[in-house]
């Protein structure tokens, strides 16, 4: 026996379709939802919607699982009836969190959750605490980054389906790794969305840049936030992921007394007390607006972190010698990167060139651990023309000091797949769209892209070919050879400086002091006090420099040979990073 329901406001009449039987739903109530109760449907079984007079059966919006992909019929899923082995299993803080993203289809040449688990141990002795995976709701075709999902509840058939993930999950929690799942909540992908069947999911009153807007606000919204809503609890509840990270919230439209937000924040820290299991949100928002990540109690948000581009872009900038285009023109100045390490947010009510208006507001009295920190993510290597990773860009030595420099800023730390052993790899973006337009306007659009920024045409990769996708799987038989073994050993050195350094976990932003020299291109960062000092001394710059050697704190890390470090002085060849810590 199994009770379908479904919100269809508007339609007249609905049925459940099982093989070929008919089932009618009873409705609508005063919410709009229609239901029946099938004695022959169990976990297992396949359905799909009837609406009205149209003949084709529609997936369930809320399908657990779409075997045959986005057009096909919907599955009923057991959650009950998983062998979980992860009881009491509690999540690392965020505050003390190394975070390493990874998507599911390139992290191994399967591409599967299970072959997944085979590079879990990896992540252990690297020293990560949080796996955060791209998204993993069903989207069409058998490869995607997946933020053009459509069944939001559905796990990806080809990547296992949702015994798949929750396998995966288990398998993490069995080695201590807590798992975060990206979700898309600003948008549903434009190839097998069949929600405007059912009800007003979106809004023409309001844009995006993937088109109408998700209803937050309007006629109907009610019931499209608990959607929302209802997709974060089961992941956390059903699946045991251990946190959300939301794409994109500055696409979010809402001018409601109680924002979306706020609203899936307490319900979330309702669930947490439920379950006595730790849970969090991390938004990704490009609005620097410290709201964000404001606690409830401080009429905020509620959100427990966000990225922060600011950091980036101004670290990249830095390392990159050609003139910044785009959103990076705003950048390529150390003054820029200090005010990034110590306030966050670089536009905190600055002019933006790049926007031609002010832009943000000041961090005030929240800790740096509500910002993740990065060097690379599936944004900042895959949305570049041909997916080439820092490393490709700048090279050795200027990775390296991009890595010391993010283990010992304050903000939460993120790697993306293979950055830890500078992996030869690319990650470029890939699609499979089985809608022949669909799949020619995506990559002609990538063309257009970066062709107007004065790329080959010859050189940018198709989306649409297989071969963008294979490119882009991680190549583990390099990971103990070469450079790619020297990175390893310096990401394990690092985190492990990090994670046994009580300065360097230190998320007060009073606590970190940055000196600069434009010119000569060198910056000192001090974190701690004295019970427990490091400084960090970096040069950036083609020319050796000399610095005031930090008092009686040893050497603890050096990115290259060369550094020297006398009784008054510190020599840093070019491009070049030395950390000094001593805690008592």
């Amino acid at each position: 026996m199994h009770e379908f329901s479904v919100w269809a406001p508007d339609a007249d009449k609905l049925a459940v379709k099982i093989a070929e039987a008919a089932h009618s739903l009873s409705g609508p109530d005063a919410y709009g939802w229609w239901r029946v109760s099938v004695a022959e449907a169990g976990p297992g079984t396949d359905y799909a919607f009837l609406v009205d007079g149209d003949s084709t059966a529609y997936p369930d919006p809320r399908s657990p699982w779409q075997p045959e992909g986005v057009h096909g019929p919907s599955r009923l899923v057991d959650h009950a009836g998983f062998p979980w082995t992860d009881a009491g299993f509690q999540a690392p803080p965020l505050a003390s969190a190394i975070i390493y993203e990874l998507h599911i289809g390139t992290f191994t040449p399967e591409g599967t959750f299970d072959s997944a688990v085979r590079c879990l141990d990896h992540l252990v002795n690297l020293g990560v605490t949080h796996v955060e995976l791209m998204p993993v709701a069903e989207f069409p075709g058998h490869h995607g980054w997946g933020y053009d999902g459509v069944a939001l509840y559905a796990v990806n058939h080809a990547y296992g389906g949702p015994y798949g993930l929750k396998r995966f999950v288990d398998a993490a929690h069995q080695r201590g790794l807590a798992v975060l799942l990206d979700v898309v909540y600003n948008h549903f992908g434009p190839v097998g969305n069949y929600t405007g069947k059912f009800g007003p999911y979106v809004t023409s009153n309001h844009r995006t840049p993937w088109g109408d807007a998700v209803n937050f606000e309007g006629p109907g919204s009610d019931q499209v936030r608990r959607f929302f809503v209802d997709n974060a609890i089961i992941w956390m509840r059903d699946y045991h992921i251990d946190g959300l990270r939301l794409d994109a919230i500055h696409e979010f439209i809402d001018r409601s007394a109680t924002h979306f937000l706020e609203q899936l924040s307490s319900e979330i820290d309702a669930l947490s007390a439920d379950l006595g299991r730790s849970l969090v949100l991390v938004a990704e928002s490009d609005l620097n607006a410290p709201i964000i990540v404001t606690p409830r109690e401080a009429r905020g948000y509620g959100m427990h972190a966000q990225w922060s581009d600011d950091f980036h872009h101004a670290l990249f900038t830095v390392l990159h010698a050609e003139p910044g285009k785009g959103y990076y023109s705003d950048f390529g100045s150390l003054q820029k990167l200090a005010k990034a390490l110590q306030s966050v947010f670089i536009y905190d009510g600055a002019y933006s060139i790049y926007r031609e208006r002010h832009h943000g507001r000041p961090v005030e009295g929240l800790s740096a651990h509500r910002f993740l920190g990065y060097i690379q993510n599936h944004d900042q290597v895959g949305n570049r023309a041909i997916g080439d990773r820092l490393e490709h860009i700048v090279g050795m030595d200027r990775a390296k000091v991009a890595a010391g420099i993010l283990f010992t800023a304050p903000f939460v730390p993120m790697i993306f797949q293979g950055e830890e052993f500078a992996a030869s790899s690319p990650f470029q973006y890939f699609a499979d769209h089985d809608d022949p337009l669909m799949a020619r306007a995506v990559s002609e659009g990538r063309l257009s892209e970066f062709a107007a920024f004065g790329w080959d045409r010859s050189v940018i990769p198709d989306p649409e070919k297989p071969e963008t996708f294979q490119r882009s799987k991680l190549n583990w038989n390099e990971i103990h050879e070469g450079r790619h073994a020297e990175m390893l050993d310096w990401y394990r050195r690092l985190i492990h400086l990090r994670r046994t350094t009580p300065a360097l976990n230190d998320g007060e932003l009073r606590n970190v002091k940055v000196s600069f020299d434009e010119e000569k291109r060198w910056l000192v960062m001090d974190r701690g006090g004295e019970q427990c000092a490091v400084r960090m001394l970096c040069n950036v710059g083609e020319n050796t420099v000399d610095l005031p050697k930090p008092g009686d704190l040893p050497l603890a890390l050096a990115s290259r040979v060369g550094i020297e470090a006398s009784e008054d002085k510190v020599t840093l060849p070019p491009y070049s990073l030395a950390i000094f810590s001593r805690c008592r």
